[in-house]
Parts: structure tokens; sequence; C-alpha cells
């Protein structure tokens, strides 16, 4: 069989080792003679598996213990509403900074529950989209909550510093790019991260949040997107998303045996590098991001000729380098480079890339 890298945005390629294992284990896991997704969450054997999970993936983020770990339905888009209302008992006013699509959506959601203010938008100055300095931001001490998407998927930008913000707690969005460099989880208030990048299959959604945010919800906020009523049932109020929350386990499992988020980290930035340095060295493609913004995980670019475009999605496929379309919003291409694509991935897309170069340029 052709070996094939999938650069999709998401829902994004899971390690191979993972899928492997899942598939071993689909019908007898744990020797019970039945699938993970066929015994009861209630129960010993998942309950340890759930517990599991929760203690590698402190592990690997180095969570404090007076952060709580949720495992939630409803994706990273349940929580651009569930963050709102869980906060709004802080205040009336929520503060935004908007890097792309999604943190975009995050206060079109917040505004339906509370005041929103935009304190920066991301600007062009010569042809390359940049976040403005933090220097040029109005931050407002009164707020309930400062919130950003610290990588946007659509454009590929990243933000690989942390807002200076004493006194509003820090809600980022990391669905895109959550355990794929080390942070300090101390700095926010929560984070939050869809599954179907870095961390498992889609339809779960990670929150971890700091105790003294937990109790805050409006009144009319249902049971089971309530922060603390979750806290309180151990993610288990209603039937959680079982096999997600099993392969997460699994997925955390795998980053550890790779050593850890340090580790991973430095995987990611050689092939950050590689890529965009074939980018950069080169006058058939471009990228459009300011340098100190582009993403580790999300590496657009465009054809100097984009009549082009439709011959290297489809010469790229017939090579086993599949997805690599652009958002129908940019448009070119966009390479999706998570955790779990391999280098060798990246090395075959750069070959291939110079290649069509050489015979079309």
């Amino acid at each position: 069989m052709q070996q094939i890298f999938n650069f999709s945005a998401g829902p994004a390629t899971l390690p191979k080792p993972v899928l492997e294992r899942a598939q071993a284990e689909l019908l007898n896991w744990n020797g019970l003679g039945t699938s993970v997704m066929e015994v009861s969450h209630r129960g010993k054997p998942f309950i340890a598996c759930a517990e599991k999970a929760e203690a590698d993936l402190r592990q690997l983020m180095q969570i404090p213990a007076n952060y709580k770990v949720l495992f939630l339905q409803g994706g990273g888009r349940g929580q651009f509403f569930s963050v709102p209302m869980n906060l709004a008992g802080r205040g009336d006013l929520s503060q935004h900074l908007v890097t792309g699509q999604w943190s975009q959506i995050a206060v079109t959601e917040a505004e339906k529950y509370m005041k929103t203010e935009i304190v920066a938008k991301t600007q062009t100055a010569n042809g390359k989209l940049f976040v403005p300095k933090q220097t040029d931001w109005e931050l407002n001490t009164k707020a309930a909550y400062f919130h950003y998407c610290t990588n946007e998927t659509v454009d590929g930008i990243e933000i690989d510093w942390v807002p200076n913000c004493p006194d509003v707690p820090i809600v980022a969005d990391m669905s895109s790019n959550i355990m794929s460099q080390v942070i300090d989880v101390s700095k926010f208030g929560i984070i939050y991260a869809g599954a179907q990048k870095n961390i498992g299959p889609s339809g779960l959604a990670v929150v971890i949040i700091r105790e003294d945010l937990l109790g805050f919800a409006r009144k009319d906020t249902p049971a089971v997107f309530d922060y603390q009523q979750q806290v309180n049932n151990d993610s288990m109020y209603n039937t959680p998303p079982t096999f997600s929350w099993y392969l997460a386990g699994l997925v955390f499992e795998w980053l550890l045996e790779q050593g850890g988020i340090g580790e991973i980290e430095k995987v990611n930035a050689e092939k950050a590098r590689l890529l965009y340095s074939t980018i950069d060295n080169s006058d058939f493609y471009r990228n459009q991001i300011a340098n100190e913004n582009r993403s580790k995980m999300n590496v657009t670019f465009q054809m100097a000729n984009s009549n082009l475009d439709s011959l290297f999605l489809q010469q790229s496929a017939e090579q086993g380098l599949q997805a690599l379309k652009g958002h129908r919003f940019v448009g070119g291409m966009r390479a999706s480079i998570y955790n779990a694509m391999p280098l060798e991935g990246v090395k075959a897309l750069v070959e291939f890339m110079k290649e069509f170069e050489r015979v079309n340029g």
C-alpha cells in the first residue's frame, strides 16, 4: 500500500501506533470481550481509563493541582458559548483578541450573553498578516475575562507568547496547537481545546479551568454545560463520549512515549523550519503571514501562478500527500502538521514541492 500522509486541518491525522492499538482492542478491550464503546461509563474499567487519561494529561502539561480537567462534548465550538455562560457571574464584559475566523466566532457567541470588546485584530503590512503587539491594545481590568485563540487554522497564524493580563483571567482556545509546545498552564484561567487536531477524534473537548473560576455560571446555563456541575460529576454528569475519551488517553500515552511535549516540540519546530524554508527560498511559492506569527501547525502557502493550484492538488494526492487544499476563505494550500504528522511526511511534501516547481516553474 502506498505511504499516505494526511495533511488535513481537522479532523486530522492520528498517530499510527494509536490507531493500531485501538484496532487491536476494538472487539476485546481489557479482556472484557467487548469494545470500550460498549461498557458502562460508570463501571470500574472505564473509570480507571478516564482517570489515567487525566493523570497522563496532567503529567504532559504539568497542570497545577488547583486546576480541574474536564472531558466534555461539543468540541471547540461548544466552548465558545460555554465560557461566557460560565464566567458571566464575574461581570458583564469580555475582551477579545481577534486573529482569525475562530476567535471572531467566539466574540459572536459571547455577545449573546454579555458585552464584548475587541482589543485588537490582525492587520496587514507589506503584504503580510500580523498580530498587533500588546502595547497597542487597551485592556480593561474590570473585564470578566480576556479571550484569544493561540493558533488560527485558516490563515495559519500562531501566537507563541502569553498576553500579560495580571488582573483578568486569560481564556485560551488551544484547539489546534495544544500539547505542541511547552506552556505554563498557571498563566491561564481557562484553556480549552477541541480534540480533532492534537488530542483525538472530533466531538470531544478538553477544558482546563482554575478552581477560583468555578461557580460563576448564569442561572440559565444548561447543566450539561455548567463547569461546576461537570466538575462535581467528574465529567460524567451525562454519558460522556467514551470512545473519544479512550482514544485521547491513547494519544497521551503515545506522547509520553515520545518523551513528552518538550521532545515533540523539537520535532514540530524542525517540520515547520523545513517547510517554511522551502517556501522562502522560492519565487514559485509564498507565505502571507509575518514571520513572528507563522503557525507551526498550519502552514499556508500560495503559488505565484494560481492557475496551477488544481494540478498541484491532483499530483500531490497521486503521490500520497492528501488534504493540502487551503481553506475556502483564503485559497491556496495548507499543510497541517500537527503532532501526529511525522517528519518524514513533511520531507515527502518538500520533495514534491521542489519537483513540482522544477517542472512547472
